[in-house]
């Protein structure tokens, strides 16, 4: 090679380190720039939807079953009253259908209404009062019939575990609608006074409902000298109080509607002789209030008793 295309090799040798230097530098703010853009990771935005995918979905999954509106049992402050003991006085004496498992008993112009219970037994019926059904309708199997209220020309019927309550028409035992609640069904009654059903859960509470649409109006916590009264089971309406059987035993409470209180304690465990209550299974409780207030006398029997009572309730 000779010396001029040696110096032609070398110049060109400069020049090209020359512009690679030149390069490097002109690339310095492109890297700088890919590194002072933080914001992506400090930015909120992404956040937000994700607190708002969580909340939306638990806020009233039920809206129609339990109104956030309902005042707690325990705004009521118990009340110091005093206790009645009492017991029921035999009027009268009357033949029970000892296959009825009785759930809901309602008086009606010489009559009863029944509900009866069990899965597979259930029923809706009209009984005289010498034993006799003269009206019947069966209910699915698949549900264990509870309570029953008479609100106008409308029999209401509570079910145990499945949260639905049949509505049937007085006269005919058509099923006409349904309600549909939150928790157990065990005792139902209808307030003149009031215009609405009070219905029992086997708590110690009592749920106010509308009676149009079922939806719960207010609660009272059952207090008996201040301790609350649990396994309440069918009840009746009766003036300002409502009578209630206590599952499992002879009692019966009367309870102020307005407070709560237990006013007066009921024992009916004489009821039935020895030989009676032998025959008779650990289910086969007292259960069962009905009153005429014609008379002002109440019924009372129980699951699968023989017989059912007209009393008045005195002191022992």
């Amino acid at each position: 090679m000779g010396h001029s295309m040696k110096r032609f090799c070398g110049l060109f040798w400069v020049i090209g380190l020359i512009l690679c230097c030149v390069g490097c530098r002109s690339a310095e703010p492109v890297v700088v720039a890919l590194t002072a853009v933080p914001e992506p990771s400090r930015t909120p935005v992404p956040v937000v939807p994700t607190e708002t995918a969580v909340v939306v979905p638990t806020v009233s999954p039920e809206p129609s079953a339990e109104p956030t509106v309902i005042p707690e049992p325990t705004a009521i402050e118990p009340m110091v009253v005093e206790v009645r003991y009492l017991r029921p006085e035999i009027v009268a004496t009357y033949p029970h259908d000892t296959s009825a498992f009785t759930q809901g008993l309602v008086w009606y112009e010489g009559g009863f209404y029944e509900s009866t219970g069990l899965r597979g037994e259930s029923s809706l019926r009209r009984v005289n009062l010498d034993g006799t059904v003269v009206q019947f309708a069966p209910v699915d199997a698949a549900y264990f019939a509870e309570g029953l209220a008479l609100m106008g020309d409308q029999l209401i019927q509570l079910t145990w575990q499945s949260q639905v309550a049949f509505v049937y028409d007085q006269d005919n035992f058509t099923q006409v609608g349904s309600f549909f609640y939150s928790g157990e069904g065990w005792g139902l009654c209808y307030s003149e006074e009031t215009g609405t059903l009070w219905m029992s859960d086997g708590s110690s509470t009592i749920t106010e409902r509308e009676a149009d649409t079922f939806q719960p109006l207010n609660r009272i916590d059952v207090l008996l000298n201040g301790t609350p009264v649990s396994r309440l089971n069918e009840l009746e309406c009766v003036g300002g109080d409502i009578y209630a059987n206590v599952w499992q035993t002879d009692q019966i409470m009367q309870i102020d509607r307005k407070t709560g209180s237990v006013t007066a304690v009921i024992d009916a465990q004489d009821l039935l002789t020895p030989e009676e209550r032998a025959s008779l299974t650990s289910n086969d409780v007292l259960n069962g209030i009905a009153y005429d207030s014609d008379q002002d006398l109440f019924y009372i029997t129980g699951k699968r008793w023989p017989k059912l009572f007209a009393v008045d309730f005195v002191s022992p």
